[in-house]
């Protein structure tokens, strides 16, 4: 039996990168979301934080407090009341933060729609980055919603996620 040959030449321990690529990594593999379930689809949200679906093994962790938190899930449908809670938690939250607009009332109103105490779409009171429509969704949809938006936090850049984050708070105060 011959020994296994070691090379002499040494192996590289440098990696290169981006700053871009570094953040993202950290930012797409560690979201906490704020548990801000409004309406029935908070069951389903609930739901996915089991053992069957298991979101923790994406690095998402649910947080109580929107100081902690990243990602704001608005699961269910927002009535004018809530619309200055809802802006408040929003910018309670540090910067880089994400909305998840989950299930058809937080998407567009859903069956509720047609009342007078009802807005149309979370994206009136706060800027959405994913939809999961259905109502209800199911836990697999806000597993796939989550892995979408981490696609989409691997794809930006610091610099632009800086601008952006400017004007759509302006376009929000122009819908308000």
């Amino acid at each position: 039996m011959t020994p296994p040959h070691i090379s002499d030449t040494p192996m590289p321990k440098v990696l290169l990168t981006t700053v871009d690529n570094v953040f993202n990594w950290a930012r797409k593999s560690s979201l906490w979301f704020l548990t801000f379930g409004i309406a029935c689809c908070a069951i389903e949200l609930i739901s996915v934080n089991m053992s069957r679906y298991d979101l923790e093994r994406f690095g998402v962790i649910p947080r109580a407090t929107p100081r902690q938190a990243d990602v704001m899930i608005i699961a269910g449908n927002i009535n004018k009341k809530m619309v200055e809670v809802t802006q408040v938690l929003y910018e309670q939250m540090a910067d880089p933060k994400w909305v998840i607009a989950m299930g058809a009332c937080a998407v567009s109103g859903g069956v509720f729609q047609e009342g007078y105490n009802v807005v149309k779409g979370a994206d009136k009171v706060v800027p959405v980055d994913i939809y999961i429509p259905g109502c209800h969704p199911r836990p697999e949809a806000l597993m796939h919603g989550f892995m979408k938006l981490q696609e989409k936090i691997e794809s930006e850049s610091l610099k632009d996620r800086r601008m952006t984050l400017a004007d759509r708070r302006i376009e929000i105060a122009k819908h308000v």
